[in-house]
């Protein structure tokens, strides 16, 4: 057990990537390290993502990197430059665990084993004598008053501000320390520790933290159908959102783009989603706060579509029909749609078809020629020869594959969230350092900071970037006198 009156140069709160990173920057640099982890081993996040194969950066250059930063872009360019993805490569190749490059540039350990990452690093750290203290939860921090000396040596008048002095533990004692990383990590998987403690710690040193919400999370949708496909992938779909009614415009975001999406037993999610999630976070976060605030409304549920078939015009795609059809005339409708479709999503769509899904809802702007008509004009009963078909019902259905509707009504929480998007606010944080504005010697790394990017490998790079740069940092205020 620490005893009171203990001592460390550096102290690391958390031993997940970034205060890995940090710690072991730090103790390059000569200090005396410690980390306190609440949890008995180190990198339980870390050992699920990826699912469990651990994407731990992307090969993209680094100027692109920032492309596929959400919040926090400039802010991250002195980190990330400083320490890229070639470094972050370099660093696991020179210590024995090669890796490997898939497909979007996601760099992950040639084993598939979130494992062999966390063995390199903790490895690393036992060879630089850092000392880890796991099952050791930090209550809050120790400040004192003090005048900048910045300041003073400026000929103004020292600002007073806050100070780190160390640590009280959960178990009552204390640790003095010269300068403290705060790593803890957001709210995202909260069965892997994250409590928000991080945020707690800001506050008390006079920060203040940004709303926090669940990032690269999937959907939930109104759609029951959504539920009757549970585990069906779809891949090179494309999802987009529908222009909204002019008193909601202002929430909605723009998204549009290709890629794979699943459904589930409460919606959507896969990878084209959790980019949405992101994307569209603001817009989300804002339906939230109306509806929490009773303004129905306004708070309009998030209306997107999914094109099924988003290589071919509305044009094309109505020459494809008209060529499936023409080839077997007789056949139903509902077993003409074979090789259109997965099995599993047959039966839907000769549904929606049979319900004459009107073309507003299902895009009108892919079906200019079906605008007016009513629904008995364009619902195809499924037992209606294919050869049958007016072009009006054609077009119609052309129409439904170009844009099945999805009602976006909220996500899922933080227990399904891969990132929290929100933190401590970055106008109060040294972009050069990591470092607070408000409290001399208190620093900053990975998803506490209000910093979040796309899947990818990019919020893992966000992690050791700022790791290492508040580890140099931090031990830099050591040889201070």
């Amino acid at each position: 057990m620490t005893k009171s009156g203990e001592h460390c140069e550096v102290a690391v709160i958390g031993c997940g990537a970034a205060g890995m990173a940090a710690a072991i920057r730090a103790a390059e640099h000569g200090a005396r390290v410690t980390v306190f982890e609440k949890n008995e081993k180190a990198g339980k996040k870390l050992f699920i993502s990826g699912k469990g194969r651990c994407n731990l950066t992307n090969a993209c250059d680094t100027a692109d990197f920032f492309d596929h930063v959400i919040h926090g872009k400039k802010f991250l360019y002195s980190a990330v430059y400083g320490f890229d993805a070639e470094r972050v490569r370099l660093f696991f190749t020179e210590r024995g665990c090669p890796l490997k490059t898939e497909r979007g540039g996601r760099v992950f350990p040639v084993s598939d084993k979130s494992s062999d990452i966390i063995r390199t690093l903790t490895a690393e750290m036992e060879r630089l004598g850092v000392n880890v203290r796991y099952g050791c939860s930090v209550k809050e921090l120790l400040l004192t008053k003090e005048r900048y000396a910045e300041a003073e040596a400026s000929g103004k008048d020292g600002t007073p501000g806050n100070r780190v002095t160390g640590l009280r533990l959960s178990d009552g004692s204390s640790v003095a320390c010269k300068s403290v990383i705060i790593a803890t990590g957001g709210l995202s998987y909260p069965a892997t520790g994250a409590t928000g403690d991080g945020y707690v710690f800001a506050k008390t040193a006079g920060h203040a933290v940004t709303d926090c919400r669940p990032s690269l999370v999937p959907f939930e949708t109104a759609e029951q159908w959504h539920r009757e496909l549970q585990g069906l992938a779809l891949k090179n779909v494309r999802l987009y959102s529908l222009r909204a009614g002019q008193k909601n415009r202002s929430l909605v975001a723009s998204f549009d783009e290709q890629g794979e999406l699943l459904f589930t037993h409460f919606g959507i999610s896969g990878p084209l989603v959790l980019t949405a999630s992101a994307k569209l976070g603001d817009a989300l976060q804002g339906q939230a706060a109306m509806r929490a605030a009773k303004d129905r409304h306004s708070a309009l549920p998030l209306k997107m579509a999914i094109d099924l078939k988003p290589a071919l015009t509305q044009e094309e795609l109505d020459q494809r029909l008209l060529r499936d059809f023409s080839a077997q005339p007789r056949r139903q409708f509902k077993n003409s749609l074979g090789e259109l479709f997965p099995a599993k999503l047959l039966p839907v769509m000769a549904r929606l078809a049979e319900a004459g899904m009107p073309p507003d809802s299902a895009g009108a702007e892919h079906a200019k020629e079906a605008e007016g008509d009513t629904k008995d004009s364009i619902r195809i009963l499924p037992d209606t020869p294919a050869g049958e078909l007016t072009r009006k019902q054609r077009l119609a259905f052309g129409a439904l594959m170009k844009a099945l509707p999805v009602t976006v009504t909220g996500t899922r929480g933080f227990s399904e969230a891969v990132i929290t998007s929100g933190g401590v606010h970055l106008r109060e944080i040294n972009p050069s350092t990591m470092e607070s504005k408000l409290c001399r010697g208190l620093f900053f790394a990975g998803e506490v900071l209000d910093c979040d990017a796309l899947t990818g490998g990019f919020n893992l790079q966000i992690a050791w970037s700022t790791g290492v740069l508040a580890g140099v940092s931090a031990a830099d205020i050591c040889g201070e006198t």
